[in-house]
């Protein structure tokens, strides 16, 4: 199976890219939980001390602080593990920053099943159910550097609470470096006629290379990158839906509420369609290399043609 060409760590394009955006707009502030290291905001305390706040293992805290903010005409950008900012602020999120649409960007680092042997109690990959479950809120996966980049610029020029999903791997490059990230759209990656694949964040990478391995036993895979998963792109799915029939959606995510759920529920209404809902179970993660744990949890680039090939061959 050929592989894409490897790029950088969206968490290291993220401090880049907020330091760069913050030359140019001085309303961007940075509240960190005591990840700077790992999630490359110490690029933004290096550049911008004055705007840095470190707030320690406090994440409740450090919400309110970012809701407060927003209320003096400021940027909020609040950085930690998705696993911290989802699970144990969640319902300062939800009354702080949700309920008033406060103008503050929530960083989800290390989010997914590859987290960098941190500890299976590190691992979130149900934070797209929850966050997209949650009334007023933005959700994004972006796919890699380039996408990246842009939609970081993208969502510091929307006025509303976002939820930015950032894994920590190395991540592969799929688009030109004119590719623009424009909110609440979706894109086809690859043009076919025999399958319809949703996937989001980087395991459209994994698609991708799956695709083109089907490709060569005459399986043609239509491939939709969905990196705002809400607002879905609703047109974008029903018609990518009728062009072939035939559903797969594929994430680094549980298929419990994910993009799966949602892909679903926008057909159900539309145009229903026969769909498989590929990604993790119902289960938790566990901690160990990238590679073995794609393959144990199903969603490794050979395990997504698996799929697809499945649901092509039973339709």
């Amino acid at each position: 199976m050929t592989a894409l060409a490897q790029g950088k760590a969206l968490r290291l394009v993220f401090g880049e890219t907020i330091t760069e955006l913050a030359d140019e707009d001085d309303r961007i502030v940075v509240l960190d939980g005591d990840t700077g290291s790992s999630t490359y905001t110490s690029l933004f305390e290096a550049a911008h001390p004055e705007r840095f706040f470190q707030m320690g293992i406090t994440e409740q805290n450090m919400l309110g602080m970012a809701a407060g903010m927003s209320t003096l005409g400021l940027i909020p950008i609040v950085s930690t593990f998705s696993c911290f900012i989802v699970s144990r602020a969640h319902d300062s999120i939800r009354v702080l920053i949700a309920q008033p649409k406060a103008n503050v960007k929530l960083m989800g680092g290390y989010a997914g099943l590859l987290a960098g042997m941190t500890g299976k109690t590190h691992l979130m990959f149900d934070d797209i159910s929850i966050m997209r479950a949650m009334a007023n809120m933005t959700v994004v996966a972006p796919v890699d550097e380039v996408e990246t980049r842009s939609a970081l610029r993208a969502i510091i020029d929307y006025d509303g609470p976002v939820y930015f999903r950032l894994n920590r791997p190395n991540t592969p490059i799929i688009f030109d470096d004119d590719y623009e990230f424009v909110l609440g759209k979706a894109v086809t990656v690859r043009e076919g006629t025999d399958v319809t694949v949703f996937s989001t964040g980087t395991q459209t990478a994994r698609a991708l290379e799956a695709a083109e391995a089907l490709a060569l036993e005459g399986i043609d895979v239509h491939l939709v990158h969905v990196p705002t998963v809400k607002p879905l792109d609703v047109d974008a799915v029903v018609a990518a839906a009728r062009k072939t029939g035939l559903v797969v959606t594929s994430e680094e995510h549980t298929v419990v509420g994910g993009l799966g759920g949602a892909v679903a529920e926008a057909l159900a209404v539309n145009a229903p369609t026969p769909m498989i809902l590929h990604g993790l179970q119902d289960v938790f993660g566990e901690s160990g290399p990238d590679g073995p744990l794609l393959d144990k949890y199903g969603i490794s680039a050979e395990k997504t043609a698996d799929a697809i090939r499945a649901a092509a061959a039973n339709r």
